[in-house]
């Protein structure tokens, strides 16, 4: 029996209809479908000039993993902006399965427009051709590229915030975690979006959707399948891959949580608080009642919506005056 589950906001109702009508479940059959739609776009709509008009400086470039193999990155900086600006590792979402370096990223690009932030976005390897460690390890790759490269960006080596939404969101806890247990980069802050975090999948939110909201249940176990294969849910699974098995939290930077209450992903949040909170970490929990996965990007013009953003941009502004 599916537990039950908060109702949608009305506002996001025609968005949820909309979704099971526009993409297809997420599965083997469906997966190349999908990735093309998140890489190429929604057909007819203009592409994104992330140059912003020539104020941001975008450059592609390929920086050289452990095992000698490149790892592309894009860096997005002002234009004639001063040094020591907040550096911002940007990680994609996409389910661990689908996605770009450029998806999403736009949610904070605004920082670089007004000259506060550099962006360094990566081209993580994706399951199931790259399973687990491939993308967590690119993504700490990439974090530790930034660090070390901090003054050529611009950026302030001792201000380096992670910031990610869904699989992007559990990946940039699993590279913040690798950082904290490696020593290096020094980590200020992560914002982490409805982030997938718990690949045991006994929680009731991530039971709670069957078919009929964004990223339900089935999703999930397909993502994580393909990540993890016989190992989910199993014991031999790295807390870089599945953060929320992470006893130990203490030593994390102070983190920004947000998810919507009629999530899959919402009890392994609220329970990812909990802990880093009991370990002495600065926490900013932010729930939003009847949004769905994802509802700030899919709903950008509801009010729910509206809400997140704005305080997740409030969030980032008390940052950028620090």
């Amino acid at each position: 029996m599916t537990p039950s589950r908060p109702p949608f906001d009305p506002e996001l109702e025609p968005v949820v209809l909309a979704y099971s009508r526009l993409f297809p479940r997420l599965g083997p059959d469906t997966l190349t479908q999908l990735r093309a739609l998140t890489s190429e776009g929604v057909p007819g709509q203009e592409p994104m000039d992330y140059t912003v008009g020539g104020s941001v400086v975008v450059e592609d470039l390929a920086i050289v993993r452990p095992d000698g193999t490149e790892l592309v990155v894009t860096v997005l900086r002002p234009r004639d902006a001063p040094p020591d600006l907040l550096g911002i590792l940007h990680v994609h979402g996409g389910g661990m399965v689908m996605g770009t370096r450029m998806f999403g990223v736009d949610t904070y690009l605004p920082y670089v427009v007004e000259g506060h932030a550099v962006i360094v976005t990566v081209e993580y390897r994706l399951a199931p051709e790259h399973p687990d460690p491939a993308p967590v390890e690119d993504c700490y790759a990439a974090l530790t590229w930034m660090g070390k490269a901090a003054g050529d960006l611009g950026v302030d080596g001792s201000r380096l915030m992670v910031v990610g939404a869904s699989a992007g969101g559990g990946l940039a806890a699993g590279a913040v975690l690798m950082a904290r247990d490696r020593g290096f980069p020094a980590v200020s802050h992560q914002i982490l979006d409805c982030p997938m975090l718990d690949d045991r999948l006994q929680t009731h939110s991530s039971r709670m959707l069957d078919n009929d909201g964004p990223w339900d249940q089935h999703d999930n176990i397909f993502g994580w399948n393909a990540l993890l294969g016989e190992r989910r849910g199993g014991r031999d699974v790295s807390y870089y891959a599945a953060p929320a098995r992470a006893e130990e939290l203490s030593g994390l930077p102070r983190t920004y949580l947000s998810c919507g209450s009629v999530d899959s992903f919402r009890d392994e949040v609220l329970d990812f608080a909990l802990k880093l909170s009991q370990a002495g970490v600065l926490v900013d929990l932010h729930i939003w009642g009847g949004a769905f996965h994802g509802f700030d990007l899919a709903a950008q013009n509801t009010a729910v919506a509206q809400a997140s953003m704005r305080t997740r941009d409030e969030f980032v502004r008390r940052i950028i005056r620090e």
